[in-house]
This record gives C-alpha cells, sequence and structure tokens, in this order.
C-alpha cells in the first residue's frame, strides 16, 4: 500500500479518481494547491508520500530534498516547466503527464474568445447588464484568416473547428502534416503578419519565451486579435499593452498570463480591447475526469513497477 498525495484542486474524495486509487490498494491524501504555500508547508507537502497528482504549482529542488519516499509525479496537465526534472532525476523520481486530455476543451475556448471578439460580446453584455441596448455590427469568422502556432493536438484541433466556420488557416510549426491538405504551412513571421487571428498552441520552454514580442507585434495587421490559450510566457504582455493601446492590433483574448491572477498593476487590467479569462480553456468536467484518470493511472503503473504511458522524464521511450 502506498500514500499517494493529490494536490490538483479540482480532484476530491469519493470521486472516479479517488475510487480508482484506492481499488489498487492505495491511501489517498489531500492538500488542494488554492495559492502560493508558505515556505514551511511546501517544504512538508511530500513528507510521507510515495507519489503525488499534481497542477501546476512549483515543485522545486529544496521540496524534493525533503520527501525521501516520494517515486512519481504526475501532472494533472500537460505543461511540467514547474517541475525540477533535474533534481527528480537526481532523486529517481519519475515525472509523467496527462497530454491529450484537454485538446478539445482548448480548441473550444480558442473559439469561443474569436467569437467573443468578432462579434464584441464583452462590450455588448456590459451595455445591456447596464440598462443599455447597443447594437454593435460584428464581424463573421468565415473567410477571414486564422494563423495557428504550434501543430500539438489542441492546434490541430482548432484547425479542424475553423475549418468547419469556413476560415482559410495558415500554421507555423516545424512539424507539419501532408495529409491535412486544407492548412497551408508558413514560416513563423509570415503567419504572424497575415492573420486576422492568431491562435498560439506551441510550448514554453527558453525557445518559445516571449515569442510573440515587440518585433512580431509590429507586424501584425491593425486589424488582427491575438489569442492565447498555451502559455503566458509565449507573449511580452508590456509589449502587447502598448500595441492595443496605440491600435497597431484590434484586440487580444488571453486565457494564460506570466503571473496569475492578473496583477493589480498589470498594463493589460484596463484596457477595453482585451478579453482575460482564468486559465480555464482546459478546465470543462470531462477534462477534468480524463486528466484526472490518466494521471492516476500513471501512478498506478510507476507504483506497481510498469513503465507510465506518458513519461517526461524519459521522452524517448
Amino acid at each position: 500500500m502506498a500514500t499517494v498525495l493529490v494536490t490538483t484542486d479540482y480532484l476530491a474524495p469519493g470521486d472516479e479518481v479517488d475510487q480508482l486509487l484506492h481499488r489498487h490498494g492505495h491511501t489517498v491524501r489531500y492538500s488542494p494547491a488554492t495559492g502560493p504555500r508558505s515556505r514551511d508547508a511546501a517544504l512538508r507537502l511530500f513528507e510521507g508520500v510515495d507519489a503525488a497528482i499534481i497542477a501546476s504549482e512549483p515543485v522545486t529542488a529544496d521540496m524534493l530534498d525533503h520527501a525521501p519516499s516520494l517515486k512519481v509525479i504526475a501532472r494533472s496537465g500537460v505543461g511540467y516547466e514547474s517541475v525540477d526534472l533535474a533534481s527528480t532525476a537526481r532523486h529517481g523520481i519519475r515525472v509523467c503527464n496527462t497530454p491529450g486530455v484537454n485538446h478539445d476543451a482548448v480548441a473550444e475556448m480558442a473559439m469561443a474568445l474569436m467569437l467573443m471578439t468578432a462579434r464584441q460580446l464583452p462590450a455588448v453584455l456590459a451595455g445591456v447588464h447596464g440598462g443599455g441596448w447597443p447594437r454593435h455590427a460584428g464581424r463573421e469568422l468565415r473567410g477571414a484568416r486564422l494563423g495557428i502556432v504550434g501543430y500539438g493536438p489542441s492546434g490541430r484541433a482548432v484547425a479542424r473547428l475553423a475549418h468547419a466556420f469556413g476560415m482559410t488557416v495558415a500554421v507555423a510549426t516545424a512539424h507539419p502534416d501532408p495529409a491535412d491538405t486544407h492548412i497551408e504551412y508558413l514560416d513563423l513571421d509570415t503567419v504572424c503578419a497575415t492573420a486576422d487571428y492568431l491562435s498560439l498552441h506551441c510550448r514554453a520552454d527558453r525557445n518559445t519565451h516571449h515569442l510573440i514580442d515587440r518585433a512580431r507585434m509590429k507586424t501584425m495587421k491593425p486589424t488582427a486579435v491575438l489569442i492565447n490559450t498555451a502559455r503566458g510566457s509565449l507573449v511580452d504582455e508590456d509589449a502587447l499593452a502598448q500595441a492595443l493601446s496605440t491600435g497597431e492590433i484590434a484586440g487580444a483574448a488571453l486565457d494564460v498570463l506570466g503571473h496569475e491572477p492578473l496583477p493589480a498593476q498589470s498594463p493589460l487590467r484596463d484596457l477595453g480591447n482585451v478579453i482575460i479569462t482564468s486559465h480555464l480553456a482546459g478546465q470543462t468536467t470531462e477534462a477534468r475526469l480524463r486528466a484526472g484518470l490518466s494521471a492516476a493511472h500513471a501512478v498506478i503503473d510507476v507504483l506497481a513497477g510498469r513503465e507510465p504511458a506518458h513519461p517526461v522524464d524519459r521522452p524517448e521511450r
């Protein structure tokens, strides 16, 4: 019998994930990640724990130094940049993620954000709520050009939905799929410069930090809208605020930010042409269940001495 720590805040005692872990003979301890932990709480988080299912909170070298029994960390999501992989490798701790569980949810959210900006829905809703009856002339997505940066599962799902809406789609990726004959594969700068809507779906790493920076924003159409449901670090937010305030681009819709929640001093806070949602693109009931079960199966496999389905510590396997 092993002890499994669950910090993902939407997983709870008695749910399907909890039942699955108990059926395999494990005990489950809950410590939901609802905000930054004190240093003392963070250092004690993994004490007496054999496995952990976590959200996106940081897992540092200091925390792992206080986790002598920890054997596996499973992310209930795709990104794992918050985990110190050098330290997990040093301690022999396996690290897994759960790809492919929320790409449809993310794609639907990206399309929803496009529709909100195209039809000026935030202004309409605010106007009606305030007693008015605004009749703004929006724009149709049909015939518009969507630029997609990154062509993993989420990017592909967005492309399929955009095609159904009648949009033309251009993709910047190192991994084009020749079977997608309705996709135009172009270099990143051309995709940015020609898109009516630019949707980001690439990984966050040192090569993509501030991928959409001041220089690239200057090449975008003044009518263009930036959509980010991937990672906040992909966008230089100071440059974006300047581009939005000067009209260099028409708008932005962000589900992810460099710092979350949105800081009080953020230059994006008071702009009327940006929509900001609370990092919930992948947070549907269906996607949460798939993510939780996938993470639980990874924990069960490692504790039983089996290779997990989606290791990120040994990605070549």
